[in-house]
């Protein structure tokens, strides 16, 4: 999409409320259809550069602007809203009969989890016809820090967020330290396994869902009782990484 010309949008910038200005960044971000600078945002806003900061330090918090290399663009709070919860609902549409497939075979658990705004938020789950001990149920949401669904999201998080979050998390320096390496782990391993990190006695396994361009969509996680499961991890890694690329294909081209 082209820039959007100075003030192109809204006339008499400096009459309008401090709400307006909130929703006037966000239509703008939503016109660029890319990643912007300030300065960018400035001239096609007309707000000061310290009206503006203040604004997306807002937006930020609450999850509809992210910031990544400097670059701001709208946020998983703005992409639910976008067309009508629509990057959740392509992810989950793609994502549903490979879910089918994998519980079918496995005979376990299956979520797809999306993060929003620091936390881990379930957006569709096949339960196991065995039962199942587990904290994630569909809407419900956990924090970005234990277990293989939130160490996933949040390595494959954009870098800023990422930090802005560990520091939150961890304010010890060793402890933070030592989940950044967790979390490199997991970028190049390509899956996240965990056991009892949040529910006791629950193993899983979770692999990022990707758009174009690697844009962290969510992860798919299958989760079952240790006990269940002890030998067949190899197999339940190799399916869940099975439907995961399927899925993460036809995102692609969707």
């Amino acid at each position: 999409m082209p820039d959007i010309p100075a003030q192109s949008q809204v006339d008499g910038v400096e009459n309008i409320s401090s709400h307006e200005r909130v929703l006037m960044i966000l239509k703008v971000l939503a016109q660029f259809g890319r990643p912007v600078n300030a300065a960018e945002l400035m001239k096609a806003t007309g707000l000061a550069k310290s009206t503006l900061y203040r604004q997306l330090v807002m937006l930020k918090r609450w999850g509809f602007v992210f910031e990544s290399g400097n670059l701001y663009a709208p946020g998983p709070v703005s992409l639910q809203l976008s067309l009508g919860f629509n990057a959740v609902s392509m992810l989950t549409q793609y994502a549903r009969p490979e879910m089918q497939w994998l519980s079918d075979l496995s005979r376990e658990t299956v979520a797809i989890t999306v993060a929003v705004n620091a936390q881990a938020v379930c957006v569709d789950m096949i339960e196991a016809p065995q039962s199942l001990r587990c904290s994630f149920e569909k809407g419900r949401s956990l924090p970005l820090r234990d277990g293989a669904t939130a160490k996933c999201l949040l390595a494959h998080l954009p870098e800023l967020d990422r930090k802005h979050i560990l520091q939150a998390e961890f304010p010890d320096a060793a402890e933070k330290n030592d989940r950044q390496a967790q979390l490199e782990d997991i970028r190049t391993q390509g899956y996240a396994c965990s056991h009892g990190e949040v529910d006791d006695g629950v193993w899983g396994i979770s692999v990022p869902l990707f758009a174009s361009g690697r844009f962290l969509l969510g992860v798919l996680s299958l989760m079952a009782p240790l006990q269940r499961v002890a030998d067949r991890q190899p197999q339940l890694i190799s399916l869940t990484t099975e439907a995961a690329e399927r899925i993460n294909n036809h995102l692609q081209i969707g």
